[in-house]
């Protein structure tokens, strides 16, 4: 349920605008086989998840989609010229204030599911997660620096092409360089990985272990959630709000490399997005 929020908004960053309105469709039926996978609920607890995911998604779809696609307006004008930093990260700053929003709705649904959950469901959980780790560390920790950042750069240019098309040379090499440049390591993406599943799972298990009320389970998933963003380690949220406005002067940098084809390109890609949210807005 944590996650939620996150897959709504990747929801937006798929390549075609189709897969937007069949992704978002299905959504609830996808949150479940996921959570169903990550901690194997039993008949009584399905019944409630489900319902829960439903809540949400109803609650979603009515309450928030219209301010997703008047954001989408917005950052399709923007795209049209040149691009300054700030006003990349104000287009940041509003999409977490939505996710902000949305989970708010989210720990409300998910604290009864939480409270139900039993020591053999968290240690599937846990189990689950050693997989999924050795899998991240199977694409992102192998081979010398050089073949890792070969990976990086393949992953990069494979988002960057699906809204602006091609890039040339030039862009390629800008954004290679935007990559060594950056605070991200694999090593320190393994860590905090590590460190939001660690703590995750330890306020499950403080939730279902101390006969907490619901709103003292919402407010254990809601820190979570706060420190998942803000971690409370210093150096660690050092990196982390560097990584955030590095992204914005990386794009702004890329950005105003771009051709006016490809901001034609961008500009119609966001556009197209926008009249899928709206249309999955209408009754």
């Amino acid at each position: 349920m944590i996650r939620y929020g996150i897959a709504v908004l990747a929801l937006l960053l798929l390549p075609a605008c189709s897969a937007i309105k069949l992704g978002y469709q299905q959504l609830p039926t996808l949150s479940y086989w996921w959570l169903d996978s990550t901690v194997s609920f039993s008949g009584n607890q399905t019944t409630a998840a489900k319902e829960s995911i439903d809540k949400l998604y109803q609650w979603h779809r009515q309450e928030e989609l219209p301010g997703y696609a008047a954001l989408l307006q917005r950052t399709a004008d923007l795209s049209a010229g040149p691009v300054q930093p700030g006003q990349l990260c104000r287009v940041v700053e509003e999409v977490q204030t939505r996710l902000d929003t949305l989970m708010r709705q989210a720990v409300v649904q998910a604290a009864p599911v939480a409270m139900a959950l039993g020591p053999r469901q968290l240690s599937h959980l846990a189990r689950q997660w050693e997989r999924q780790n050795e899998e991240w560390e199977k694409e992102w920790l192998q081979g010398d620096s050089e073949a890792r950042m070969e990976r990086r750069l393949d992953k990069a240019l494979s988002r960057y092409n699906s809204f602006y098309g091609e890039l040339n040379t030039a862009q390629i090499n800008l954004v290679k360089t935007q990559l060594v440049q950056s605070p991200w390591t694999a090593e320190w993406g393994r860590r905090d990985r590590q460190r939001r599943q660690q703590d995750l799972l330890s306020t499950l298990q403080r939730i279902t272990q101390n006969n907490l009320t619901q709103a003292q389970a919402e407010a254990q998933l809601w820190g979570v959630w706060q420190r998942w963003l803000q971690p409370p380690d210093s150096a660690q949220r050092a990196v982390v709000q560097s990584l955030s406005q590095r992204a914005c002067e990386n794009l702004a940098q890329l950005h105003n490399t771009a051709t006016s084809e490809q901001r034609v390109r961008v500009s119609r890609r966001l556009r197209a997005y926008e009249r899928d949210l709206l249309d999955l807005n209408r009754p």
